[in-house]
């Protein structure tokens, strides 16, 4: 097919048969014959069991309207084989179904679903022009009033100022292996002279991101992400790719042109940040950890419900990099690949597991590290028993009994290992008394990686939303009980 420089491309046939536009779909069975250009498909998969639910598309007519198509799972096999992003289509009967209400990439009333009598070919010649794409942007102002409703996911262009915590003055380094292994990439993206805001991307659209940014012969600056999910994350405007997400940079479609051309002539645009918004951590409740699983650290205000018991407080670990450290031939060997020291003579390190409410929700803490310390005043070495391993049931000592009761900020790190199986783990890293301001994100680096090292490889941090308590009468005693009592509720041993 022959390009036309303003992005539409122009075929010729001599097709017959009555063709039906997108404007004229509705809802219920038609014999009619629709012609498209597919813009961009994806696999749309339940969220919490991972099963395939079907194939959906976005499809573009001549007229440029855009409308959903669905394929079910059963006859994608039939489909995918022909099936090329931007190519052109005819398709005889389908079915009309309703929008689905969440979650929406167009704005038609239906959905073209394809039936057991669906026929798709692809057309190489046709008298039409069809457009290449159509975008459906946002503005901060428009995604605020639309956050957290889950209805329509829409379209934001802007200029990079963070790509995974690093400027763009020097380009930022972008590990292949170690993005498809996290699947998750922070950007801080400004559009026009608005404020900055954080754009989450997940699994594909951080492969395709950082496939993208790494071919790039000068450092990438124009950023478009579509159809992106609005949600308030610690009170914060956040955005999140979707399975159907797409990024485009710079020069690779007409918008981000068009954005480029207008950020090289505002320049004073490009330097405008606001610092306070790009490093401060937001405090979330435990509500808005379990619902919105981020990879960036987070700080929760919470009080200590109850110290678990029946299971080790405390592990072994390398005197070096503090990973768990397990008992070979002759000495202890530490468990991580990078490391691997031998003859190491083991140091005990806090794994201890808290009972945690607020406000929104109750849940189960694990304790790590230096947080041990942090909360406790002692270091775990002073504390365990050292005529007993780790693997028996050991006492909680006095120093953690004594919190219960107290109220903290938690500085915590959620992963997908936090929310694999049935549980939703969350680890703390820091532990802040609540007069003590928050820490900077370079501040806590390598205790987030150190803890999360030590999380996966001990596999024992294991914790949940904790089951209701015995009854309200109970519960509220607790609540009383701590306000009550304001100095025990503030640690003043916490290092600051």
């Amino acid at each position: 097919m022959a390009m036309k420089r303003n992005g539409k491309a122009h075929v010729s046939s001599d097709s017959e048969g009555r063709v039906m536009l997108f404007k004229d779909v509705s809802l219920g069975p038609h014999a009619a014959q629709l012609r498209f250009r597919l813009i961009h498909f994806w696999e749309a998969r339940n969220p919490i069991k991972k099963t395939l639910i079907g194939l959906e598309m976005l499809l573009i007519d001549e007229q440029g309207t855009v409308i959903q198509g669905f394929i079910p799972p059963g006859r994608i096999r039939k489909y995918l084989p022909d099936m090329k992003q931007g190519s052109v289509y005819q398709l005889d009967n389908f079915f009309g179904s309703k929008n689905k209400p969440v979650y929406r990439v167009a704005d038609h009333i239906a959905t073209v679903s394809f039936t057991w009598n669906s026929e798709m070919s692809v057309l190489h010649e046709v008298p039409i022009s069809f457009d290449e794409d159509r975008f459906r942007f946002h503005s901060y102002e428009d995604f605020e009033a639309n956050c957290d409703l889950k209805g329509y996911l829409y379209d934001v262009v802007g200029h990079m100022k963070l790509v995974n915590g690093q400027t763009l003055i020097g380009r930022p380094i972008l590990d292949e292996v170690e993005i498809a292994t996290s699947r998750h990439i922070m950007v801080h993206l400004q559009s026009h002279d608005g404020p900055v805001m954080k754009v989450y991307l997940w699994d594909q659209a951080a492969a395709d991101f950082c496939k993208k940014f790494n071919s790039c012969a000068n450092t990438p600056t124009v950023l478009l992400v579509t159809t992106v999910n609005t949600k308030r994350l610690g009170g914060t405007l956040a955005l999140a790719s979707m399975s159907s997400t797409r990024v485009f940079m710079d020069y690779d479609v007409q918008p981000t042109k068009d954005y480029f051309t207008w950020l090289g002539s505002n320049p004073e645009i490009a330097k405008q940040v606001s610092a306070e918004v790009v490093t401060k951590r937001e405090t979330l409740t435990i509500a808005d950890i379990f619902s919105y699983m981020t990879q960036e650290s987070a700080k929760c205000t919470a009080t200590i419900d109850d110290v678990v018991h029946g299971s080790a407080w405390y592990y072994i670990g390398c005197t070096v990099c503090h990973s768990k450290a397990t008992k070979g031939a002759t000495s202890l060997i530490c468990t991580k690949t990078r490391c691997e020291k031998v003859n190491t003579t083991g140091v005990a390190q806090y794994r201890a597991k808290i009972s945690v409410y607020d406000n929104s929700e109750q849940a189960f803490f694990v304790i790590l590290g230096d947080a041990g310390r942090e909360l406790t005043g002692r270091h775990a070495s002073e504390l365990a028993n050292k005529n007993e391993g780790p693997d028996h049931e050991v006492p909680v000592p006095e120093a953690l009994i004594s919190t219960i009761g107290q109220t903290h900020k938690f500085c915590v790190k959620v992963t997908d290992h936090n929310f694999s199986g049935n549980t939703r783990a969350i680890t703390v890293t820091k532990i802040l008394s609540l007069d003590t301001p928050p820490p900077t994100e370079a501040s806590v680096e390598n205790t987030i990686a150190a803890t999360s090292e030590e999380t996966m490889q001990t596999g024992n941090e294991v914790c949940e939303p904790s089951k209701s308590r015995g009854g309200s009468t109970n519960e509220e005693s607790k609540r009383t009980s701590a306000s009550a009592d304001p100095e025990k509720s503030k640690r003043q041993r916490c290092e600051k």
